[in-house]
């Protein structure tokens, strides 16, 4: 028997719904993405790292529906600017959130909401409406990012610099990131919806 739940199944609907859940969803999807920022590869030539944060803030978006996403990346956002080490290289404080890479982590808050709303619409429930959901949260992440390297970092003169500078290294990456959540997370609801029936 397949069971349907409201809005489609974002965590926030299967599970209670109390103000202590919802926070306790957006903390800890905080904190995965605080982890996942610790997978770094450095790029030549840019001030951008690879890491595993835009992987969690797509899942954050589609797990959690528009505004526990977005709030979860709010939270991140806000604790690694007060000083904890949430950042890339365990990094914190309001020079790092507001340093090179400080448009890309705004841009997580609006790609998780951007996410989510496509999640409750249930374009996270197949592969085929997944993958275009999470390649447009990423787009999301890098329209932000690349405008504020063109804007705060001196040696990044022109739009063209910046997107070579913090998007063309990253794209091949952020593809797959957006393939294997778009084949897990369908997988994940398929097996959640099974235990539960």
């Amino acid at each position: 028997m397949q069971t349907t739940y409201p809005n489609r199944a974002i965590l926030p609907t299967i599970l209670p719904r109390t103000a202590v859940v919802s926070v306790a969803l957006m903390v800890g999807f905080a904190l995965l993405t605080a982890l996942a920022a610790q997978i770094r590869i450095p790029v030549p030539g840019s001030p951008v790292p690879i890491t595993g944060q835009t992987f969690a803030v797509l899942l954050s978006g589609a797990a959690l529906g528009s505004r526990l996403g977005a709030g979860s990346m709010g939270i991140y956002w806000m604790l690694g600017a007060i000083g904890l080490p949430f950042y890339t290289e365990a990094s914190g404080g309001w020079e790092a959130a507001f340093g090179a890479t400080g448009g890309y982590l705004f841009g997580f808050v609006v790609a998780a909401w951007v996410v989510g709303r496509l999640a409750e619409r249930g374009q996270d429930r197949k592969v085929i409406t997944a993958i275009p959901a999470f390649l447009i949260g990423s787009a999301v992440i890098y329209a932000f990012g690349v405008v504020w390297l063109w804007i705060s970092v001196d040696s990044i003169t022109s739009l063209s610099a910046a997107i070579d500078a913090g998007l063309t290294p990253f794209l091949v990456g952020d593809l797959l990131k957006a393939v294997l959540a778009g084949l897990l997370l369908p997988a994940a609801w398929k097996f959640l919806d099974y235990v539960r029936s």
